[in-house]
Order: C-alpha cells, then sequence, then structure tokens
C-alpha cells in the first residue's frame, strides 16, 4: 500500500490520520482560533491566485456562499485589514479560499501575491456579509460579474454543484480578454454537470485568442435579452467594479427590472481607493454621501462613554471625540474592517442601544440606518452604547 507523503511523521515513523477525518470536527471561528494556516496556492489567471487555509486545529469552516473575511496583515510595519470574498464551496468544509487579482500598486494584493505560501500563517476575522443566495432562495438565478467581482458568485454557484442543487442559474461573466476569463474551466465543467446551468462570457478584446468563438464586446440590455430572455423573472446578483455595476443598474431600470430582486456587492476596495479613484467616487454619488448624525456638531463635548459588545461581553471606553473603531482596536478588540473610511461597510453593525454621530462616505444605505446599524469606522458616540457583535 502507497503512503501519502503529508502524512507520513517521520520522527515517529508512522502514517497520521489527517484532523479532517474527524467524525465531527468542531466548527472555525475567529474568535476561539484568529489565525489561519494557507495550505495551497493556484495559479488561476496570468494576474489572479487563489489562497487556501486550513484550520490548524482542524475545525471545519461554517459560511454561507457570497460571503466574505478580513485579513489582519503586517506589511511594512504597518497593520493593514483588507477584505476578501470566500471564493470556496461551504459545501467543502475542511478548506476556504480567496482568489485575488494582482492590481498595479496594490500594497495588499501585491504582498500576498509575492508573500503569502503554503505554510504561512495569517490573522483572519469572519466570515460576514449578507450578499448571499442563501438569503434569497429562488428557482432561477441571474449570476453578472465582472473581473475579480466573480468570486462570491463563484461560491455560489460551486455551492449548487455540490450540493446537486441544479437550479436554474444563468451566469454571465465580463472579462477585458479570454485570457482573463477566471474559472473558465470549471464553470465548463459545472455547466457540463447541470442540465439548468449555463454561461457566457462576454471579453472586451480577444487580445491574444484570435480563435476566440465568444462575445466580444460589452454587455448590453438586447444582449442580456439574448442570452437570458427570462432575465425579467430571475433573481439577480452582481458583482464587479463600480462603472459595471452602475451600468447594470441603469440597464435593469431601463427594462423596468423589479429592483427587490436585485443585490449586489462591492468590489475591491484596495483597487477602487488606490487605482480608480473615479470608480471610487461613482461609489459615493450613487450610495449617497449624506451622513446620519444624530446630534448637532456643537453638542460635542469631551465626554468619555462605555461600548458594549453583546456577543463577546466586552465592554470598551470610548472618547466622544473618538471613533468606535479605534477605542475598540486599541482596547484589542477583533472586528472586521478594511477602508476604515465609511466606504465598504465591512465594519456595519447593528447598535442595540445608544446613539452616535456617523459621517460616512457611501457604505451604508438609508434603509440600513433606519434599521438601526452603524459602521464603526466613522461613529463617535454621543452616549454609552449596547452593539450587536
Amino acid at each position: 500500500m502507497m503512503r501519502d507523503a503529508a502524512d507520513f511523521d517521520p520522527a515517529s515513523s508512522r502514517v497520521t490520520r489527517p484532523a479532517f477525518w474527524s467524525a465531527l470536527p468542531e466548527r472555525w471561528t475567529s474568535d476561539v482560533e484568529e489565525t489561519l494556516v494557507c495550505c495551497h496556492v493556484r495559479q488561476e489567471t496570468h494576474e489572479v491566485k487563489s489562497f487556501f487555509f486550513r484550520s490548524p486545529q482542524g475545525r471545519s469552516f461554517s459560511f454561507q456562499p457570497g460571503q466574505f473575511i478580513t485579513l489582519e496583515l503586517e506589511i511594512d510595519g504597518d497593520t493593514i485589514n483588507r477584505c476578501y470574498t470566500i471564493s470556496s464551496s461551504p459545501a467543502r468544509p475542511h478548506t476556504m479560499s480567496i482568489s485575488v487579482k494582482r492590481t498595479p500598486g496594490g500594497k495588499v494584493s501585491n504582498w500576498l501575491h509575492e508573500n503569502l505560501q503554503p505554510g504561512t500563517s495569517v490573522r483572519v476575522l469572519g466570515p460576514a456579509g449578507d450578499f448571499t443566495c442563501a438569503r434569497h432562495p429562488a428557482h432561477k438565478y441571474l449570476f453578472l460579474s465582472a473581473g475579480s467581482g466573480i468570486t462570491p458568485l463563484m461560491s455560489m454557484s460551486r455551492a449548487h454543484h455540490d450540493l446537486v442543487e441544479d437550479r436554474d442559474i444563468v451566469f454571465v461573466h465580463s472579462a477585458r480578454t479570454p485570457d482573463d476569463i477566471i474559472f473558465a474551466r470549471e464553470l465548463d465543467l459545472i455547466a457540463a454537470n447541470q442540465t439548468n446551468f449555463r454561461t457566457s462570457f462576454v471579453c472586451e478584446r480577444v487580445g491574444a485568442r484570435t480563435n476566440w468563438p465568444g462575445i466580444t464586446g460589452f454587455l448590453t440590455l438586447p444582449l442580456l435579452k439574448l442570452i437570458a430572455p427570462d432575465f425579467m423573472e430571475r433573481e439577480i446578483f452582481t458583482c464587479g467594479p463600480a462603472p459595471y455595476m452602475k451600468a447594470v443598474r441603469d440597464m435593469l431600470d431601463e427594462a423596468g427590472f423589479d429592483r427587490k430582486q436585485y443585490h449586489e456587492e462591492s468590489f475591491s476596495f484596495e483597487t477602487l481607493i488606490e487605482n480608480e479613484p473615479e470608480a471610487a467616487a461613482e461609489v459615493l454619488e450613487a450610495e449617497g454621501k449624506v451622513g446620519a448624525s444624530h446630534a448637532n456638531s456643537a453638542s460635542e463635548r469631551m465626554q468619555t462613554f462605555s461600548v458594549t459588545f453583546s456577543r463577546s461581553n466586552r465592554s470598551v471606553e470610548c472618547a466622544s471625540s473618538q471613533h468606535v473603531l479605534d477605542a475598540a482596536r486599541q482596547a484589542g478588540v477583533r472586528l472586521p474592517s478594511s477602508c476604515t473610511q465609511g466606504m465598504c461597510g465591512t465594519c456595519k453593525v447593528k447598535l442595540v442601544s445608544g446613539q452616535v454621530d456617523m459621517k460616512h462616505n457611501g457604505g451604508i444605505r438609508q434603509r440600513e440606518i433606519d434599521q438601526g446599524m452603524v459602521l464603526l469606522c466613522c461613529s463617535k458616540p454621543l452616549s454609552d452604547l449596547v452593539v450587536d457583535k
């Protein structure tokens, strides 16, 4: 019988059983195990890599397809938090992956591509996020993505495939060239295995692949009607750069699509902030820049308030001039965050009681504010607070 070298312990000269063979592995949470280990790196395209993680204690991962995790990285002496959508399927719970596009000038994406190798430990928070088909069950879906915005929709597609949920899914992905299509072969395999799963790739140009038989150009309403004639009946999930998502929204509004069946996720904020300032401006304009404030700035006084995190039973002190996220970090409370500028919505939480002065930059919608949600990175306390976290 051949032995797997990965399961062989040279010190004891015996084969050890992998942790994932345990009958009922304990569920991983960042509260009980904050560090994961990279166990594999896979090159997806010339500028995209997938990084796979495993729990050192053999715990299993539980998340909803489309959710994200937050990496806490030490780069050049700075602690940087960056969010990445989970690209793997929750039906394969012993590993979890993210797929990252190398962005020119992007501090984090370049560090990951150059430094994150099997065996590297990374501090992780999450999973979190509301962009998931698990919360919007439907018989028919339409997935629309562009660039590395494909990752949450890939997680959803993998989940349906692994669970043999042959839902009626049309997946339309836009890329610069055929060589830039992420997960192209796997999407073709899923389509071959599932009767009701169909893919369509739209490439801006053919690039080096001059024999490309697919669609070239951009996604338009007439093209969408050809690809998915019944799109008006489908639950639509969209992810990509801000200009792409705005074009999709305008296209669907022109068709009279019911926005209650429409869901979208923001693109990588590393890309938006560092490399696409115009796109970032579009996000701010699209989502609204009006801050939510429960008191006049004139009423601000130098006071100290208590902030209680109800789930973890932790309390910290926060000055009235200080953002809640900063106070929590100084006290050692680990909270998901990314842009720290009120743009991305990663630090969004439910405010159980108390009032804050929140000045955001589009990372939260008015209906969410009306429901008591706040962004901790841009909220200063006006009273003692209780946060559902």
